[in-house]
C-alpha cells in the first residue's frame, strides 16, 4: 500500500487581474488544515505547485492580504507556470488559483 506523504503548510493565492492589484492570500495552514486546503484544490483541478520556501514566504501573509512588492517576481513564475499548464490542459483546469 502507497503512503501518502504529508505536507507540513500550504497556502493558497487568487488572483483577478481586473479586480485585484496584486495576488491574494485566501488560505493558509500546516498540517490537517493544509491537507485539507491541498484537498479542496485537486478537487477542483486547481494547480498545486510544492515549494517549500515559497509557502514559508506566503504564510507569512496575512489571509485576505496581498502579497508584498518583494514577492512579486516569484509569484509571477508561479502565475506564469499556471498559465502554462492551462494552456497545455484547458479541458482540465477550471480557474486560475493557486
Amino acid at each position: 500500500m502507497k503512503q501518502k506523504r504529508a505536507r507540513n503548510s500550504a497556502v493558497s493565492l487568487k488572483y483577478n487581474g481586473s479586480s485585484n492589484h496584486a495576488p491574494r492570500v485566501t488560505a493558509k495552514g500546516q498540517g490537517w488544515v493544509a491537507e485539507k486546503i491541498i484537498a479542496m484544490a485537486q478537487e477542483r483541478n486547481i494547480p498545486i505547485k510544492e515549494d517549500k520556501d515559497l509557502v514559508e514566504l506566503l504564510g507569512k501573509i496575512d489571509v485576505g492580504q496581498e502579497i508584498p512588492e518583494a514577492l512579486y517576481k516569484l509569484v509571477a513564475e508561479l502565475l506564469a507556470w499556471v498559465y502554462q499548464l492551462n494552456k497545455e490542459y484547458p479541458k482540465n483546469r477550471k480557474t486560475n488559483r493557486v
